[in-house]
């Protein structure tokens, strides 16, 4: 079961998609709150899975909460659900440590989907944000390199690679035909070499290398 904490100013879209996840056996709405200020403090009260967290609120911002979250409870992970897919948001979001990053009109079924790729530890855009993404780094000067990827592996190369594609353990398994606990094992190894907190600033690493 996965546990979900709703963060939303509007009342009329945490209703909506308490209705959308609830309806699926295999998530729990663990809470709700309006604003980030309030959103960190259910998140630390409830351990949730996932918190879908909007970005613009009155009641505190997201990208503080994302920040603060991501920090405090690494068993929890954020999926960004906004109406806005400005450039310098995305960023900031990813910055922060979210998960990933979807606007409203996604579909329900992708949502459900998103919320469960999350929940297992992958990352993902959607279609338009990762367009913006793409655009962004077809237009950036080629990167320096980094001189802390000289210390991995071609097989930690590959599997770097592929946390930056959003993959989850089980995907990276099957694609370079190892067990899950082999590439659990080689995520972690990676954390610690690379100096990352988390899945997401690995993948951001993998990115700006052009893995």
């Amino acid at each position: 079961m996965i546990r979900v904490l709703i963060v939303d100013d509007q009342d009329l879209v945490r209703a909506g998609l308490r209705s959308l996840l609830g309806n699926d056996p295999g998530i729990e709405i663990a809470g709700e709150a309006s604003g980030g200020v309030r959103g960190l403090a259910e998140a630390r009260r409830l351990r949730p899975d996932v918190v879908l967290m909007d970005l613009r609120m009155p009641g505190g911002g997201g990208l503080d909460a994302t920040a603060a979250i991501t920090a405090e409870l690494p068993g929890t992970r954020v999926l960004v659900l906004t109406t806005f897919s400005e450039p310098g948001e995305i960023d900031a979001a990813v910055r922060a440590g979210a998960a990933g990053y979807l606007l409203k009109d996604t579909g329900a079924d992708e949502l459900r989907r998103a919320v469960r790729t999350v929940a297992e530890g992958g990352n993902l855009l959607s279609p338009a944000v990762a367009r913006h993404v793409m655009d962004r780094l077809a237009a950036e000067p080629p990167p320096e390199r980094d001189p802390r990827l000289a210390s991995l592996t071609e097989r930690e190369r590959q599997v770097l690679a592929r946390v930056g594609l959003g993959e989850t353990n089980q995907e990276i398994a099957s694609a370079l035909v190892i067990s899950p606990a082999t590439a659990r094992t080689y995520v972690s190894r990676l954390m610690a070499k690379l100096r990352a907190r988390d899945r997401t600033q690995l993948a951001v690493i993998a990115h700006r290398a052009r893995l």
